[in-house]
């Protein structure tokens, strides 16, 4: 492992000195980035790849998170958004994707110092040091990063002090393989895969209503669809549900009485009644190994025969088994994308790819979202000095992620950087007691949806 001084922050080299902390990400952990470095009085530049705030959050905007207000909103944030006379929502209401927006991300990128520093349509596709490939060591730590970014108007290249990436992993989802590889076949049905979350009482009902939809994934991801598709059922005549898992039982949806996040507890116990009741039906112990366009084969499906449908072929016990649907759902989790780091000096965790020093903090065979410890800067340096992964990449396949421990992260990076050693080091962070992850998870480990509350 290489050894990295943590003990004082270093002189900002002359290189450095007036070029800007980057962030690259302009959602809820990218925002509090800014709001800290505001606070700090440390200039930024926000590089957000979508057309406005929180691109990805309105994705699954409908969608309600299962924390309340007053552990989704960053306390810097909070104070500098005070000074507006902003009004703060209900503490213990529950808010949606779009309202959390609303209601809380777009007041805050509206501050000057953060909307005059905020790019749109700004996509970071790699980011490397000025001049130096990932093999130079002399003088690495004085060089500035060199980001490049592709825009409207084509591409360029910006440099920076430090980065701070905060781009998450909403855009990079887990295969629908157990083997973590695209299933064979993938291509040919491409249009009939959906998105974790997709808006099935919405913008998207159309795709699902009389349709046969099997959901694939034991996460919240997949439990949230599973409900919205149950709702749908009761409207559209001829809509089916089929849930696939590749282990015996959804473990992590499975949520103890004792969570105090009560609207994740009855999560798991509304799909359970679901299955119970037949009006979802539960396929375990299914490893999708292959998919292929087919002409739908029942009454039931035969809505979708002229799009054809997909038929979905799986290892399930010592054979294989086959699955006909006219959508598939993959809500199998999250992975980070690290082709954009390339060029950056990395210690990551050789199992769920988070730095190195994190990842036995939010081992998800071991941790749920509520009992991982605080953590700081010291958790999430690399080798790149001045170099971090926040926020849901910060755990990168690990699926135990609260925007509230984000903040913590983020709050504690930003006192590095303005040189503020004690209060970088000391890192509080009180979260919602859970049950929702169990050693017995084991074999799920790093392929259930995000609490993304």
């Amino acid at each position: 492992m290489t050894l990295i001084d943590l003990t004082t922050p270093k002189p900002i080299a002359s290189r450095l000195q007036g070029l800007p902390v980057a962030i690259i990400g302009a959602g809820p952990i990218g925002l509090a980035t800014a709001a800290n470095l505001t606070d700090r009085g440390i200039d930024f530049v926000v590089l957000e790849a979508g057309d406005r705030i929180g691109a990805s959050v309105l994705e699954w905007g409908h969608i309600r998170l299962f924390s309340p207000w007053k552990h989704l909103v960053d306390p810097v944030s909070r104070r500098l958004l005070a000074d507006t006379g902003w009004t703060e929502p209900p503490a213990d209401s529950l808010p949606t994707g779009a309202e959390l927006i609303e209601r809380f991300l777009t007041p805050l990128a509206a501050l000057p110092a953060i909307a005059s520093r905020t790019r749109f349509t700004a996509t970071v596709s790699d980011v490397t040091r000025e001049g130096m490939d990932r093999t130079r060591t002399a003088g690495r730590a004085q060089a500035p990063f060199l980001l490049r970014v592709h825009t409207p108007a084509g591409i360029e290249e910006l440099t920076a002090r430090a980065v701070v990436d905060a781009s998450g992993t909403y855009r990079t989802p887990n295969s629908l393989g157990s083997s973590g590889l695209d299933p064979l076949g993938l291509p040919e049905v491409a249009d009939l895969v959906s998105h974790a979350l997709p808006d099935v009482l919405g913008r998207e009902r159309a795709a699902f209503a009389g349709r046969h939809t099997v959901v694939v994934g034991a996460g919240h991801s997949a439990a949230n669809t599973l409900l919205n598709l149950a709702d749908l059922a009761e409207q559209e005549p001829g809509t089916r549900i089929t849930w696939v898992i590749r282990n015996a039982t959804a473990a992590r949806v499975s949520t103890s009485p004792d969570d105090e996040l009560k609207a994740r507890a009855t999560i798991g116990i509304r799909v359970d009644a679901l299955v119970d009741a037949g009006r979802i039906e539960l396929v375990d112990r299914f490893e999708i190994v292959r998919l292929e366009r087919t002409v739908a084969d029942s009454a039931a499906d035969a809505t979708a025969a002229s799009a054809g449908a997909a038929r979905i072929t799986g290892r399930r016990g010592d054979g294989l088994e086959t699955i006909v649907a006219d959508r598939i759902v993959n809500a199998t989790g999250f992975r980070p994308n690290l082709d954009m780091l390339r060029e950056i000096r990395l210690e990551l965790d050789e199992i769920v790819e988070a730095p190195r020093r994190l990842a036995p903090l939010i081992d998800p065979n071991l941790h749920s979202c509520g009992t991982v410890e605080p953590h700081g800067f010291a958790e999430l340096t690399q080798p790149e000095r001045d170099f971090f992964i926040v926020g849901m990449k910060s755990y990168g396949r690990a699926p135990t992620f609260l925007l509230a421990t984000g903040y913590e992260q983020v709050r504690s990076i930003s006192a590095w950087l303005a040189g503020d050693q004690a209060a970088a080091r000391n890192v509080e962070l009180v979260l919602p007691a859970t049950g929702v992850c169990s050693t017995d998870a084991a074999p799920d480990a790093g392929r259930g949806a995000s609490c993304c509350g």
